[in-house]
């Protein structure tokens, strides 16, 4: 499996937003807007590869001069439980501290919150609906 940074626009980018859709958004009866898509020009993205297939994603936006959030992590149905969120994560976690992050934030599902706490992420904040469904606040120093 390879990691890598996704450019937008790229076939690659293509696959991704494929993923998200049927793994993130369908299953919510949601789709993606074009003024959603444009905003993600400038954010870091990237993805899980076998070959040239997408397995997962995620992508990690500036929100403050030290703190990133991470967005959109899904990963194939088929392949959940292997490791791959694991990887996708720690790579993220190490793009982040390279680019002189210290803290990262997300809006985890409420189903997710055991994965991220196993990582070493903590919940700060409580629950609350995002794109119909149960999430929190998470966060982890790097």
């Amino acid at each position: 499996m390879a990691l890598k940074l996704i450019d937008y626009g790229t076939s690659e980018y293509q696959q991704m937003i494929t993923l998200r859709n049927d793994i993130l958004r369908k299953p919510l009866g949601l789709h993606f807007t074009p003024e959603e898509l444009e905003k993600e020009k400038h954010e870091i993205m990237i993805g899980a590869f076998e070959e040239d297939k997408m397995l997962g994603c995620c992508m990690l936006v500036k929100e403050e001069a030290k703190t990133c959030r991470l967005r959109q992590m899904a990963v194939l149905n088929n392949l959940q439980g292997k490791g791959i969120g694991r990887a996708l994560m720690l790579f993220a976690e190490t793009i982040a501290r390279d680019r002189g992050f210290k803290k990262i934030t997300m809006h985890a599902r409420k189903t997710a919150v055991g994965f991220y706490e196993r990582l070493g992420y903590k919940i700060s904040g409580e629950e609350f609906k995002e794109v119909t469904i149960p999430h929190y606040v998470m966060e982890k120093s790097l």
